[in-house]
């Protein structure tokens, strides 16, 4: 297997767009980070209120439903904080007060570690990004670089005791040009038991498990492995 080596526990920070985005971007490395004795929070920008289906129909209370499928899913791979900032699903841009906010957030949890969306995705295999997915890494970029490690930015934040703060890592998720892989076999099954979570998204369970199987299959020799892959950088 495949894995970074840190030494000793890592606060690591996921900031993503939309309930179940880290399960379906990067479930498994999540699972195999709890594992390893890592603390992995979430920070979702919005709580995915125009993720309608037939069964869902109405936006106005989707928010509340999805909340708790996402604590839920959360808690199947072993993440205990699960925070929101309240931007509304589908209208999310990468400007000053989202970077802002984010910066916040990154200087008073002060992760080792974050992981968000490559924005540089906008298609890939026949399907569109989803425009928030790809503001969400734009914001979470352009925060920890230059905003979060420099005190001349956002002041007021260290006035508030929200001091600067340097992370060691970021990982984007759904790259574009990917340089690192997890190989996340052994979490596989975890990973679709968070998916599951999210029933206002996911549909009939049976027929979302089989187009799951047909997804991020490797042949490592002779043996078929589930790896996630991210463009991983060393800051």
């Amino acid at each position: 297997m495949i894995f970074p080596e840190w030494k000793g526990s890592k606060s690591i920070m996921v900031i993503l767009a939309h309930p179940d985005d880290p399960e379906f971007f990067m479930g498994a490395t999540i699972a195999e980070w709890v594992k390893q004795g890592h603390k992995v929070s979430y920070l979702l920008l919005t709580k995915g209120q125009r993720g309608v289906s037939p069964e869902y129909p109405d936006p106005a209370n989707l928010d509340v439903v999805r909340v708790l499928e996402q604590q839920n899913a959360a808690a199947k791979l072993g993440v205990s904080k699960v925070e929101f900032l309240d931007y509304q699903d589908g209208y999310l841009v990468p400007d000053l007060e989202a970077r802002k906010k984010v910066a916040r957030e990154i200087r008073r949890l002060r992760p080792d570690i974050v992981a968000t969306c490559d924005p540089l995705l906008i298609y890939q295999k026949g399907r569109i990004n989803h425009p928030d997915h790809r503001a969400a890494g734009q914001i979470v970029i352009d925060a920890i670089f230059p905003a979060v490690g420099n005190p001349a930015f956002f002041p007021e934040q260290i006035n508030e005791g929200f001091r600067q703060h340097n992370v060691e890592e970021l990982w984007l998720s759904l790259p574009v040009e990917a340089n690192f892989e997890m190989e996340v076999t052994q979490h596989w099954q975890l990973r679709l038991d968070a998916l599951l979570e999210h029933v206002s998204q996911v549909g009939e369970p049976a027929a979302f498990l089989e187009r799951m199987e047909t997804r991020r299959k490797t042949q490592w020799g002779e043996q078929l492995r589930y790896v996630e892959s991210f463009r991983r950088l060393i800051l």
